[in-house]
């Protein structure tokens, strides 16, 4: 699986109190590096955060932000409570057969009386149950959108692939004449020793340049890393740190390759096998 370190994913839902929404970012960073911006009626939710985060992403800089909006006529609930209204009632009944001329006790006076109106804050474990909740579907979106980015870097990390797998099976084709021509090369740069050369030292020198001039098994490790690559494209892991290090061993081929050329045509292989190594490398900096 290849996926991104690059992402944004959004995810709101209205409840019944009021508004909750997450927003996750992240770009490129060689661990997992989680900044959280909570308010504080959810703070006791951050271990809980971190840990989904954890068990969701295994690389990047990653911006994780809630925010929540109350309704304002459920901010607080409000209750007549009836038990404690008939109380008052019996008291007031009480006072009135006492005191004959007794102002009644009106509305307001109940309402306002120490008890009657009970306030119901709402449920903070159910809010925070809806917040991991409505957390778990935004970083499903995130890790699609980050599964899509990486489809699209694997695409163009392919292509790369190919053009390389194209030039090293053009040069191993054309491999016996390049040599030749190399033999050929070191040859005439020897013809101007053979006056102060012993002939047979001068064909053992030239037998051991062609031999140090000989590509054949750069080209076979080239082979080895491209399928390596192609390899752990398709593991169901994070990936990036292993591709990295095959770029690595492909950049060190195509370094060897370069300085053993003796002829122009190896020379330009190897400076676009390089181009396009690095293209990859480039690409695989996005991938976790």
């Amino acid at each position: 699986m290849v996926a991104s370190m690059t992402a944004f994913a959004r995810k709101q839902k209205e409840y019944d109190w009021g508004t909750l929404s997450w927003e996750i970012r992240s770009v490129n960073h060689r661990y997992l590096e989680p900044g959280l911006r909570i308010p504080e009626m959810f703070k006791s939710l951050e271990p809980a955060v971190r840990d989904a985060l954890r068990k969701a992403i295994a690389r990047g800089k990653v911006d994780c932000a809630l925010r929540y909006q109350m309704r304002e006529d459920v901010s607080v609930q409000e209750a007549l409570n009836t038990e404690r209204v008939q109380h008052l009632k019996s008291l007031s009944d009480q006072v009135s057969a006492i005191i004959s001329d007794a102002r009644p006790l009106t509305v307001a006076d109940v309402l306002r009386w120490p008890g009657v109106m009970q306030e119901h804050e709402l449920d903070a474990d159910s809010m925070h149950s809806d917040a991991l909740a409505l957390l778990q579907e935004t970083l499903a979106d995130f890790n699609e959108a980050r599964q899509r980015e990486g489809d699209e870097l694997a695409r163009l990390i392919r292509q790369r692939l190919a053009a390389i797998a194209e030039i090293v099976s053009s040069l191993r084709d054309r491999l016996p004449e390049i040599l030749q021509r190399q033999q050929d090369n070191i040859r005439s740069r020897l013809d101007a020793f053979k006056t102060e050369l012993d002939p047979a030292r001068l064909e053992q020198e030239t037998v051991l340049l062609a031999q140090k001039a000989d590509v054949d098994e750069e080209l076979d490790r080239l082979d080895t890393h491209l399928a390596e690559v192609e390899r752990v494209l398709g593991r169901k892991e994070p990936i990036g740190r292993r591709l990295d290090f095959l770029m690595q061993e492909l950049n060190r081929e195509a370094n060897t390759l370069s300085s053993k050329s003796i002829v122009a045509e190896t020379t330009l292989n190897a400076v676009e096998l390089k181009v396009l190594i690095e293209q990859m490398r480039e690409q695989i900096q996005n991938i976790e």
